[in-house]
C-alpha cells in the first residue's frame, strides 16, 4: 500500500458526485457542508436515511450509487469500545463493500483514525506501522483493509485524522470540545493526572477541506491529518478557560491507569504539505477562538 497519496488528477476537478456516507455526524457534517459550499454535487446520507446496519442496508445503497460517483465513508458507531460496536462497525463496512461489488465507483475516501499506530517512533508518520492497541484501532484498520479488498481496482484515499476538535461535536471527549463547554458554563475542569500529556489536534474544518482536495485529485494511498503540532490538555484548559472570559477552576486528579501514549504522540506533517503545497493546518489558537464564536457568539 501506498505511504504517500498519488494524484490521478493533478489538474483539480470535482467528480460528478460525491456519496457521503455519515453524513449526520460531526466529520461527515463538516464534509458535506465544504464540499456544497465549493458549489459541489452531493448526496449525503446519514442514519436516518440509510441505516447500514439493516438487512437491507447493501441493496439499498447500491441502488442509490452511480458510476461515477465518488464514495466518502465517515459512517461508524464511534469511539469503538466494545465486542458489540466493533462487530456493527463490522457489519457497516461489509454493507458497504456488498454495495461496491454490485455497483462500483470511480473513487473511495475512507475517514479512518490515528488510532491504527502504534506509539512509536516518533514523529509518527504514512511509513509508520499499523499496529493498533485498541478495539478503535483495530476496528478503523479492518475497514481499511475491507475497503481495499472490496475494490482493488478503485483509488482509494484512507485519511487517519488526529484528535478532532470544533463546534458541534457531539461525542463531547476529554479535551478542547468539552473544556469549552465546561468553562462555558462556569464549570471546573477536571484533567486526569495534571493534564500533561501532550497531543496534537485538528480543526474538523481542516479535515473537511482535505477531503475536497483528494476528491478534487482523485487522491490514492495513505495521509494522516494531523498538524505536526502538540498541545498539553493543560493548556487546552487554560485556552477555554481564557476565551469563555469566565473564572473557572482546573484541577488535576489521580489517574485510574497509565498514561495514554507515554503521553506524546506527534505526527510530522510532510506528506500533506507534499500533497497539498497550498494548504495549510489551522493554527491551534485560531481554531479554539473559531469553535468558540461558532458555539457561543
Amino acid at each position: 500500500m501506498p505511504s504517500m497519496l498519488h494524484h490521478h488528477q493533478p489538474s483539480p476537478r470535482p467528480p460528478a458526485r460525491t456519496v457521503v456516507l455519515g453524513a449526520g455526524g460531526f466529520i461527515g457534517g463538516a464534509i458535506v457542508r465544504r464540499l456544497e459550499a465549493n458549489g459541489c454535487a452531493v448526496a449525503a446520507f446519514g442514519r436516518q436515511t440509510l441505516d447500514l446496519v439493516a438487512d437491507d442496508a447493501a441493496s439499498r445503497l447500491a441502488s442509490r450509487l452511480h458510476t461515477d460517483d465518488a464514495v466518502v465513508v465517515v459512517a461508524a458507531k464511534a469511539p469503538c469500545k466494545t465486542p458489540a460496536m466493533m462487530l456493527d462497525n463490522i457489519r457497516m463496512m461489509a454493507a458497504i463493500c456488498a454495495a461496491l461489488a454490485e455497483r462500483p465507483v470511480t473513487h473511495l475516501v475512507y475517514v479512518s483514525s490515528d488510532a491504527v499506530y502504534a506509539d512509536g517512533p516518533l514523529p509518527l508518520s504514512e511509513a509508520s506501522p499499523a499496529a493498533p492497541t485498541s478495539l478503535h484501532g483495530a476496528m478503523h484498520l479492518a475497514r481499511e483493509h475491507m475497503l481495499r479488498a472490496a475494490a482493488p481496482a478503485t483509488a482509494l484515499a484512507i485519511l487517519r485524522p488526529t484528535l478532532v476538535y470544533g463546534a458541534g461535536d457531539p461525542h463531547n471527549g476529554y479535551g478542547p470540545n468539552k473544556f469549552r463547554r465546561q468553562a462555558n458554563r462556569g464549570e471546573t475542569i477536571v484533567l486526569f493526572g495534571e493534564g500533561e500529556e501532550r497531543r496534537d489536534h485538528v480543526a474538523v474544518d481542516d479535515i473537511a477541506e482535505i477531503v475536497r482536495l483528494v476528491l478534487e485529485h482523485r487522491s490514492d494511498g495513505v495521509l494522516n491529518v494531523a498538524t505536526g503540532t502538540v498541545a498539553s490538555f493543560r493548556a487546552l484548559a487554560e485556552k477555554a478557560v481564557a476565551l469563555s472570559g469566565r473564572q473557572v477552576a482546573i484541577k488535576g486528579s489521580p489517574r485510574s491507569g497509565p498514561m495514554p501514549h507515554n503521553g506524546y504522540r506527534p505526527f510530522d506533517p510532510a506528506a500533506t504539505l507534499q500533497a497539498f503545497p497550498e494548504f495549510r493546518y489551522t493554527a491551534l489558537d485560531e481554531g479554539l477562538s473559531r469553535a468558540q464564536r461558532q458555539e457561543f457568539g
